[in-house]
């Protein structure tokens, strides 16, 4: 079996920096007000955020293609637009997202909550708008943790395997990412030189993105210290 490993790489790389963007914008609001509000069905919403980090992945993929797949009632929506979800980039993307999603905004929330609220009330003193408080004082603070909580989902998300196979698939040249191409390497005599590539290329991108979580990490806890 020939596996094009360049591709698998570049397809991991575009799926794993597409999901972190999809998904960095929804955890900041979720993880603020979950750091920052108190309401009814706060719980609800909590659970529902963090479902699919104690969830198998493969029952994720599969919830995401009974919700998403072409003869639900979403699936039906969006193909209206001529968008498909399953089985195409989109359904990686979209499944990598949502299983990065809890990490995400596990590390957001815990900036925010390490964020002293009284700075937000003294922009808000000062004649700001709360929306404005928050874009001019709590998300400049929060940048390092953002950006570290970000390096923690694109890591999960070059790692994805059972979501994506279930609502992606496994198709060469197009949803076939790192961990897939693994998979179908080990099932061929052959391909132990190609998995072996891949595993190579996977700890370097691994190990880089490791060394730019503790960087920002690092930046953030100095941050606070020097609160």
């Amino acid at each position: 079996m020939m596996i094009n490993n360049f591709s698998a790489i570049v397809i991991s790389l575009i799926v794993g920096i597409c999901a972190t963007l999809l998904a960095v914008i929804p955890a900041v609001y979720f993880a603020w007000i979950l750091a920052r509000k108190k309401f009814p069905g706060r719980s609800l919403i909590n659970i529902l955020i963090f479902f699919p980090m104690v969830s198998p992945p493969v029952v994720t993929g599969y919830l995401l293609l009974k919700i998403l797949g072409r003869n639900s009632f979403f699936g039906n929506i969006l193909q209206t637009f001529g968008i498909t979800i399953p089985f195409s980039i989109l359904g990686a993307i979209m499944a990598s997202a949502v299983v990065g999603f809890p990490l995400l905004v596990m590390f957001i929330r815990s900036t925010f909550a390490g964020i002293d609220p009284q700075l937000e009330k003294y922009a808000l003193t000062a004649g700001h708008t709360p929306f404005q408080a928050f874009m001019k004082v709590t998300l400049p603070l929060s940048y390092p943790g953002i950006i570290a909580g970000a390096v923690v989902c694109l890591a999960r998300s070059l790692g994805e395997f059972g979501a994506t196979i279930v609502l992606a698939g496994n198709m060469e040249g197009q949803t076939r990412t790192i961990p897939m191409a693994i998979y179908s390497l080990l099932d061929s005599p052959t391909g132990e030189s190609q998995a072996n590539q891949l595993l190579f290329a996977s700890i370097i991108i691994s190990f880089i993105a490791l060394i730019a979580y503790e960087f920002f990490t690092r930046s953030f806890w100095k941050r606070i210290e020097w609160k």
